[in-house]
């Protein structure tokens, strides 16, 4: 891969992007852009507009998102579409700093580094159309699904079922389970989709060999070690600053979990978080998110892991 190619980290919502999104991008060769594949994106960053969450694109659809993806990495703001859509000062700061973002990323050759979990069945696509080194999160089921739970977020799957090439190519054989899935069965839609997602990842794994797919336990575990292997492999460079950022984001001086109105925050104890879910899953939901994500959760996770 080409040192000066972007990177794109994704991986299911809730298993660690915005964690390695933000430590990767604590050295100042990257450019942090956040979710342009989030239907609430705003216009300046990406003109192409997006109406499912977990949007699909292959060659088969690129015609609206590749020229608008050319013009995002090459740092292209679209000032105009950005003012005409400004409701609130929050959207007025929000501008602001996605402008700074991209003037400096174009000014000193910044790598774009896009942070989106919603990207996760486009990795194909990102690396071969884009030339992206692909970065893939994966947290396990049961943590995945006592995060969900805590935040109470559903997942409504009409977002995946309204889009017919994504269930032509990958989500055929699930039609009938997402269908039956209560809309307030957090856990039972968490398990679900946390086995889409990942049995798409583990099929990638052959033929795009170049995919750096990380366990968010692992990194928590050892964030440094972890994160300076990764660094290694997408050609960034590990210093010292890197270094601070990082032990500063996992101390064990930080809250062990995280308040919901800082859902997004990068400051935790990530040892202490591991085992998080222990705490929050009765037996029965444990049981049954095994149950239902059986075949693929073995593939990343051992017998152990579900003590």
């Amino acid at each position: 891969m080409n040192k000066k190619s972007s990177i794109l980290v994704t991986g299911a919502h809730r298993s660690g992007t915005t964690w390695v999104g933000r430590m990767l991008a604590s050295n100042p060769q990257t450019a942090y852009i956040s979710e342009p594949l989030n239907v609430q994106h705003r216009p300046g960053v990406l003109r192409a507009e997006v109406k499912h969450w977990y949007k699909y694109i292959t060659e088969e659809n690129q015609e609206t998102y590749l020229p608008a993806f050319e013009e995002l990495l090459r740092f292209r703001y679209h000032l105009l579409s950005e003012l005409g859509s400004l409701r609130s000062r929050k959207d007025l700061l929000r501008m602001g700093r996605d402008l700074s973002i991209f003037a400096a990323g174009a000014l000193r050759g910044q790598r774009a580094l896009l942070k989106d979990p919603f990207a996760v069945f486009s990795t194909p696509w990102f690396e071969k159309k884009l030339n992206c080194q692909v970065v893939i999160t994966v947290r396990h089921p049961a943590a995945f699904a006592s995060s969900l739970k805590r935040l109470n977020w559903p997942f409504d799957f009409s977002d995946l079922l309204n889009q017919p090439m994504l269930m032509r190519d990958h989500l055929q054989a699930d039609r009938a389970g997402m269908s039956s899935i209560g809309p307030d069965d957090i856990i039972g839609q968490s398990a679900l989709l946390w086995r889409m997602i990942y049995r798409f990842v583990h099929s990638t794994r052959g033929l795009f060999p170049h995919f750096h797919i990380v366990r968010h336990e692992d990194l928590s575990l050892d964030p440094v070690g972890g994160y300076k292997t990764l660094y290694q492999s997408l050609g960034l460079t590990f210093d010292d600053k890197v270094k601070d950022t990082i032990l500063n984001s996992s101390s064990s001086e930080n809250p062990a979990e995280l308040s919901r109105k800082k859902v997004h925050s990068v400051k935790l104890d990530s040892r202490a978080n591991v085992d998080n879910w222990k705490k929050r899953l009765s037996a029965e939901e444990i049981t049954r998110i095994r149950r239902m994500t059986e075949g693929v959760s073995d593939l990343f996770y051992s017998d152990a892991e579900w003590g």
